[in-house]
């Protein structure tokens, strides 16, 4: 597959399918016109001896340093060999695909001034599948990645270390065994690649598809879980949600009520004597609704940051400015980081709370923990121990970190993001969540299990057999870890997504 960058404009929905496998990574062909003329402004500066920061200046504090002609390509080199200095395993592909497209995105918007050549050489990095080694820890969001991004503009550099087909080797040897030569930057160039939001907005993203999977998965799970446990789908009536006026509420509130549609358990207890249900059940649309908007927040504010330049000083070709600010700084991000770790967190701790129903008896109507021979089967008594567990993982997790500022750099940048770890974080907030969801699918699949004759809804027996195929009816006690993993994988993997992806922002914008 290709994917075409058109500078400036690539949407939720490229981006999604990017982060979910790789592909050939093209340019738009008329925007090789505004990098010539962003570079020429560099060009003239530099022939003119003009002084310029970032171009033939020192870097942060030491910008008041005029640097000669003669050691600008050393200057940048220095640059990118001096910051690679980030700690940790990895980043995974998956997020080094979308930093590589964010990044080719904003240099080539004519705003960093970088040579046409280089940009090239770039893609072909990107397009002989190799994986730059980046380092997931030492950025604190502002100046931009510099440290992750270092490692990655090294790797094109020829130093540090690359993945080529799941095999690690040096960045040299991988550019010699995909035929290309190290990539030598010449003046800006290395201020342009490591200045940046890039990382931060690539890790934000995968977080942003990761809790668009969690919460379609749970919309579904609480679904089912309505079912297994009897409850009245009257909460879901629209003109309820409409009297608050909530978007995501109202949106959300009609979800639940096309995939319970049609259930015959609804049907068999219609005129039971219940008055109303756990806040769990009943007040779904209203934390799930604020779930959505939530997460519709984010991605306006993301894809807006996926689509920006943020690297310094930046070059305006229309009068050959050369003007230094803050594009780099990554609070928009850490924002959005830091409410999309709220969502997540809370999407998991009320969908907790159905599976402490599910399992209790008194409250159930099934079996104890959902097993037949309760007492010499122990059931999901300790699964909904691990998710309760990993709940409690969350909100220790969930603590905002963009208010978490320490300065740098000896003090000239002294107010920083840390939208990097914020960012970062919300693959293990969304990895517990999806367990505790997918705990929660085999518990309802489970207490469907127990009502017949009487069957749930077309859509959600569809998801049923879904989830069977991959798991099980719980008979007898067994070695349980696996079943849970293969659950955890359904949600991470979007296979619930399709009943909800209408109304998921990588679905409309």
């Amino acid at each position: 597959m290709s994917f075409q960058i058109n500078p400036g404009e690539m949407t939720l929905r490229e981006l999604r399918l990017l982060y979910r496998e790789e592909q050939k990574i093209t340019l738009k062909s008329d925007a090789w016109e505004i990098i010539h003329q962003s570079r020429n402004v560099v060009d003239t500066i530099t022939d003119e001896g003009q002084t310029v920061y970032g171009i033939n200046t020192g870097f942060g504090l030491l910008a008041q340093t005029s640097i000669p002609e003669d050691q600008l390509e050393l200057l940048q080199t220095n640059l990118v060999m001096s910051h690679s200095t980030g700690v940790g395993r990895p980043i995974t592909d998956d997020v080094v695909r979308l930093i590589y497209a964010l990044k080719v995105s904003s240099l080539a918007q004519g705003y960093s001034g970088i040579r046409a050549s280089t940009i090239e050489t770039f893609l072909k990095f990107i397009n002989a599948g190799l994986i730059a080694e980046i380092p997931r820890k030492g950025s604190v969001g502002a100046s931009g990645d510099l440290a992750p991004l270092a490692h990655m503009t090294a790797a094109i550099m020829g130093e540090g270390f690359v993945n080529l087909n799941g095999e690690r080797m040096t960045a040299k040897e991988g550019l010699d065994k995909s035929g290309l030569q190290p990539l030598k930057l010449s003046s800006k160039e290395g201020l342009a690649f490591l200045n940046g939001t890039q990382v931060s907005t690539a890790l934000a993203l995968k977080g942003l598809f990761q809790a668009e999977d969690v919460f379609a998965s749970a919309v579904v799970s609480g679904s089912m879980s309505v079912d297994a446990l009897m409850g009245s789908v009257a909460p879901f009536d629209k003109r309820i949600h409409i009297a608050r006026g909530q978007p995501g509420q109202i949106t959300v509130s009609q979800k639940y009520l096309s995939l319970l549609s049609g259930s015959e358990i609804n049907l068999a207890h219609h005129d039971c004597e219940k008055v109303q249900d756990p806040y769990s059940l009943r007040c779904q649309p209203q934390v799930m609704g604020a779930v959505l908007d939530i997460i519709n927040n984010a991605a306006s504010t993301l894809i807006i940051e996926a689509n920006a330049v943020t690297d310094n000083p930046l070059i305006f070709t229309d009068n050959g400015d050369v003007i230094s600010g803050g594009n780099f700084h990554a609070e928009p991000v850490a924002f959005a980081a830091d409410i999309l770790a709220m969502a997540i967190c809370e999407i998991a701790s009320i969908s907790e709370r159905r599976l402490a129903i599910l399992v209790d008896p008194k409250m159930s109507d099934l079996p104890a923990f959902l097993v037949k021979n309760s007492g010499v089967n122990s059931g999901f008594m300790i699964a909904q121990v691990s998710a309760a567990a990993l709940v409690s993982e969350n909100r220790t997790m969930s603590h905002p970190s963009s208010v978490d500022s320490i300065p740098t750099s000896a003090n000239q940048e002294d107010h920083v993001s840390m939208a990097t770890y914020g960012a970062r974080r919300l693959t293990d907030l969304a990895f517990n969540s999806a367990t505790v969801i997918g705990v929660e699918l085999l518990a309802a699949a489970q207490g469907i299990d127990f009502r017949a004759p009487h069957k749930t809804s077309p859509v959600l027996q569809k998801v049923h057999s879904k989830i069977r195929e991959r798991v099980p009816h719980y008979t007898v006690d067994r070695f349980f870890a696996p079943d849970m993993e293969q659950a955890t994988n359904m949600v991470l993997e979007g296979d619930f997504s399709d009943h909800i992806i209408d109304i998921l922002p990588s679905g409309n914008m």
